[in-house]
């Protein structure tokens, strides 16, 4: 599934495509624990610079991670548990998450409804050994939409992830979507929900189902802030988590 934190930025941006180069950078934190059907909480503290390059219907982004994970082992971000523990016993490990890179092509707009088609790598950057990550690339291809109605923006995604397996363990290519409502509550001020689901990525994990509820202020006419908090209700899922997102526009 496409980050949380990566959905949520989009949303900070106009839904409405510009003949013009548009340049930002977006970073902020996501925080979540959730045992996963397990008996010990993992803990993942992920920090993400988010850059993103626009020219009229055709944008190319780029994101990279900072991640940190305390548990017992055998959970991943974004997939759930992938291997049984060993131990109880809980260790803390941190370094560079998975490297993200994406392009995305504007195939429809109208006056109220925008359609991007969507291609992503999942880089395996991340540290398998040190439980950051599988350690393998993942590909993905997603459509979004976004239908403006008046102050109500209604969001959409539906995509596919071809998943890299690490060695040994066997996982699952998996659907994913998302469905979402943001609202205008002020000039400058608006707020929203979103459910994200995802099929199961391997026998340990369960699908996905995160309910997350968000506000955002646009400071000025470069600098925008989104605050969300999330609450999983599967065993793929944390507990709950929350973040922050800031983008500046250039």
């Amino acid at each position: 599934m496409l980050m949380k934190t990566t959905v949520l930025a989009l949303l900070l941006a106009s839904a409405t495509a510009s003949a013009e180069t548009t340049t930002s950078l977006s970073t902020g934190f996501d925080y979540s624990s959730g045992k996963y059907g397990g008996a010990t909480s993992t803990e993942v503290l992920y920090i993400p610079v988010i850059g993103k390059i626009q020219y009229d219907k055709l944008f190319l982004k780029l994101t990279v991670p900072y991640i940190r994970v305390t548990g017992a082992g055998g959970v991943v971000r974004g997939m759930g548990m992938l291997k049984v523990p060993t131990s109880a016993k809980t260790s803390t490990q941190s370094g560079l998450g998975d490297v993200i890179a994406s392009a995305g092509y504007s195939i429809l707009e109208t006056d109220n409804l925008l359609l991007d088609l969507v291609g992503n790598v999942k880089f395996g950057t991340a540290d398998y050994n040190k439980n950051l990550g599988t350690g393998e690339n993942d590909y993905s291809a997603q459509l979004d939409a976004y239908y403006q109605a008046n102050k109500t923006t209604f969001f959409a995604t539906a995509g596919y992830k071809v998943v890299g397996a690490p060695v040994g363990i066997e996982v699952n290519n998996i659907a994913y979507g998302t469905l979402g409502i943001s609202q205008k509550t002020g000039d400058k001020t608006s707020a929203g929900l979103m459910f994200d689901a995802a099929q199961g990525s391997s026998v340990l994990s369960p699908g996905t189902r995160e309910l997350t509820v968000f506000v955002a202020n646009r400071i000025s006419q470069t600098l925008k802030v989104q605050a969300n908090l999330m609450k999983g209700f599967s065993d793929g899922s944390p507990d709950y988590g929350g973040g922050v997102m800031v983008t500046g526009y250039f």
